[in-house]
């Protein structure tokens, strides 16, 4: 499991490797990474697409809006009472494709700031491999109880649970956040999303997507650093990147939290009762891109590799699931290669990346399901039938 000292160790083996390959090789040129501000664009035939075929893609794809109303209209009947903002319209589906760090293709509104939804749940994960990184956790096994100490994780069933166990929906942490019960009974507050009562489990040994807990896990995040995790993820990740600074990571109205005698605002991990992380589809494509690089962006280290493997990784009980990150190891896009993973949130909003091929695809207002999986099968055919 990934611990900080281990990071260490891999930064030290990364740093002899590097001098003995140096001694007897020239230096690789670095490759492109887009300024802030621009990103350079690529004919595709140069990139290594069918030109023809990843314009047919596109063309497809411009054709699989969304089923979501644009007005957001339906939002309290789908996940219940709102404790956010929610915006009233909203872009057109829009995407963009990367590959070798170039634009190859684009579509749509791609600088609209649009809610994310369980996006922003890959977003946490890559705060939490900071949090770890910074040495605010020793590691992710940790029980949060150890670091954590609000009366969240006092109950026994509650202090079992672990950093890893928020990461894999497999807490099982049972209580209150911001007026939500981690239980998901009631129709008023949960919408066509209520559940049913069923037995608590062991933390560790049952999956369940749970947006309470994950807002638990959000909570937890800002009581270690003692600052807003928007602020956070500007300074540690997003101005690193050179991100627009468009973007906004809204709390709920109700979700001011006492913070050593300050008030600061605890955010969710998406947008299911309003507020969320709101970004464009270039800015995703940044953090998408930089992800893919294993945590490197133009020299500047954002996060260690070595978390970026285990996120991106099976990790728990759900197959095809890391931390907060959708894997392809259960085919769940057909024709995609199993190294690929993906941030997915409601919309569908799409941040799929592909290892194997260099490739970033942003997807943004799409059918989801079987479309994202044609979409990716028609990108991906358009290099390997070149």
């Amino acid at each position: 499991m990934y611990t900080a000292p281990m990071r260490h160790l891999f930064a030290a083996w990364l740093l002899a490797l590097g001098f003995i390959v140096g001694c007897s090789a020239p230096h690789a040129p670095r490759p492109y990474t887009p300024p802030r501000g621009e990103w350079a664009r690529r004919d595709p035939a140069s990139l290594g697409f069918d030109a023809p075929l990843l314009a047919d893609a596109v063309a497809w794809a411009r054709g699989q809006e969304t089923d979501m109303p644009r007005d957001f209209s339906t939002q309290e009947a789908i996940f219940g009472r709102p404790l956010g903002p929610v915006p009233t319209t909203r872009a057109l589906t829009n995407g963009v494709i990367i590959r070798h760090g170039y634009i190859a293709a684009e579509w749509g509104d791609t600088s609209a700031v649009d809610p994310t939804y369980s996006v922003a749940k890959s977003y946490l994960s890559t705060i939490l491999g900071v949090t770890i990184d910074r040495g605010l956790i020793g590691s992710v096994t940790d029980p949060v109880a150890r670091s954590v100490h609000d009366g969240g994780y006092d109950d026994p069933h509650n202090a079992r649970v672990t950093w890893q166990h928020h990461a894999t929906h497999t807490s099982e942490w049972q209580g209150e956040v911001f007026g939500k019960a981690s239980t998901f009974i009631g129709h008023e507050e949960f919408g066509r999303d209520e559940r049913r009562p069923r037995e608590i489990r062991e933390p560790g040994t049952y999956y369940e997507y749970n947006d309470v807990r994950v807002n638990r896990l959000a909570l937890s995040l800002l009581r270690l650093w003692k600052r807003p995790l928007p602020d956070v993820l500007k300074a540690e990740i997003m101005d690193p990147i050179g991100a627009s600074g468009t973007w906004r990571y809204h709390a709920y109205a109700n979700s001011m939290v006492d913070v050593g005698g300050t008030p600061m605002p605890s955010v969710s991990g998406g947008t299911r009762w309003g507020g969320g992380l709101w970004m464009s589809t270039l800015d995703h494509a940044r953090f998408g891109l930089m992800v893919l690089r294993r945590g490197e962006w133009g020299g500047r280290r954002v996060v260690s590799e070595g978390w970026l493997r285990e996120a991106t990784s099976q990790q728990g009980v759900q197959p095809g699931y890391g931390y907060l990150w959708w894997l392809n190891t259960t085919e769940r896009w057909p024709g995609a290669p199993a190294s690929s993973f993906a941030a997915v949130g409601a919309g569908s909003n799409t941040i799929w990346i592909d290892p194997e091929h260099d490739l970033v695809l942003v997807w943004r207002w799409h059918k989801g399901g079987e479309a994202m999986g044609e979409f990716i099968k028609r990108v991906v055919g358009a290099i390997e039938r070149r």
